[in-house]
């Protein structure tokens, strides 16, 4: 309901903007990751899911190379040339314009177009508002300038528009879920190579999204120290990535780490054997067994990885403790933003209801917390004529 009626915005401010109906609407989703957290920069594997939130783009193709977009969210307005891409403007347009030089570098010809964009993906939030943006404007450079649309390659583009021009150095994941999704199903992905697996929530059981209302910048956070950790301790195992440590290799050598170090590699080489386990479980139908990997990975990250903070560990702990919790923990790359809980259908409502009440009793603060579909990936729509 809320993707429709955001739908229908972009087009009414098009029409308002540009006066005639855009010929294109593309959409691409937010993502929560049930396990498997900051292992896609390590070559490992995640777990997650697009959500029912979403960024939208009416738009329609001009015959130059300039590029016109309306941002809803901030009542503002980006304009570029294709031919003279540069920093500056509003900040949300820097992950557009990212996104256009990537492309371009990667040796497509584009065409511009003028739009209107809208997202109800909460900013900083762990959700990746970032990666929507990019695969929806991916898909719209994409479907103006008749790219053919081969969703892990345009993921990689989108991960090089995020790392170079806006400078976060963030792991693939985010962008291949939002390229990738399905509907019904979260995506096993293999960050080395990419390949996806669907696989499918326990029947009885839905994914709720626990947002704390607190918020963490990236660029300012210790994301990339703990990257630069991760690095240090595969080299010191002398192997390409995290991701090619067994836990028995881990046991046997980290006592030549500093602790430090060995306690962000310990979590990677246990998340990257959780995440293939949960999916195991999925399959399986386990709802029991995946809730009890997820609220080991919470701990993992908690203390290990430390990258969890009081307001996500309020919250998951009283999921962990509520009646119809499977299991729960922090998601994202942490620091503030979300935790995600794997609940029972038929509980779900008390749920929501009672976790509202005793996280505002606990921190003075006012979560947002909804139930989520599993939604597909980056797709174009074709307006009426």
């Amino acid at each position: 309901m809320q993707a429709d009626s955001l739908a229908d915005k972009v087009v009414h401010r098009f029409e308002q903007l540009f006066g005639a109906q855009p010929e294109l609407l593309v959409r691409a989703p937010g993502r929560v990751n049930l396990i498997g957290e900051h292992t896609d920069y390590n070559d490992g594997f995640v777990l997650p899911l697009g959500i029912d939130r979403s960024v939208w783009i009416a738009l329609s193709p001009r015959d130059d190379r300039d590029t016109r977009v309306t941002s809803v969210d901030f009542e503002e307005e980006a304009q570029f040339s294709l031919d003279d891409l540069e920093h500056g403007g509003p900040a949300w347009s820097e992950y557009v314009k990212g996104t256009a030089s990537s492309l371009i570098r990667a040796g497509h010809r584009l065409r511009g177009w003028q739009g209107v964009m809208a997202s109800d993906v909460p900013i900083g939030a762990g959700l990746s508002s970032s990666a929507a943006v990019e695969l929806a404007t991916a898909r719209a450079f994409a479907a103006v300038s008749d790219i053919d649309w081969e969703p892990a390659t345009m993921a990689r583009i989108a991960q090089r528009a995020e790392n170079e021009w806006v400078g976060v150095n963030c792991g693939i994941m985010d962008q291949m879920i939002s390229a990738v999704g399905r509907d019904g199903y979260a995506m096993l992905i293999d960050c080395r190579s990419l390949e996806s697996r669907a696989v499918p929530l326990p029947g009885s059981t839905v994914v709720v999204i626990m947002d704390t209302a607190t918020r963490r910048g990236l660029v300012d956070s210790a994301y990339n120290e703990r990257r630069s950790q991760c690095e240090a301790a595969a080299a010191f195992f002398g192997v390409p990535a995290l991701r090619d440590v067994t836990l028995e290799m881990f046991d046997n050598r980290h006592p030549g780490l500093d602790e430090t170090t060995a306690r962000r590699a310990r979590h990677i080489v246990t998340e990257n054997s959780r995440t293939l386990a949960a999916a195991d479980a999925m399959t399986r139908g386990d709802a029991k067994t995946l809730g009890m990997l997820m609220n080991e990975s919470h701990m993992s990250l908690r203390d290990d990885f430390e990258v969890s903070s009081a307001a996500l560990d309020a919250i998951v702990e009283l999921a962990q403790t509520e009646p119809g919790c499977f299991g729960a923990r922090m998601t994202g790359a942490g620091f503030g933003g979300c935790a995600v809980a794997l609940v029972d259908r038929s509980q779900s409502k008390s749920f929501v209801a009672n976790i509202t009440t005793k996280y505002q009793q606990a921190m003075d603060l006012e979560p947002k917390i909804y139930v989520t579909d599993a939604r597909a990936g980056a797709e174009v729509i074709q307006c009426d004529a």
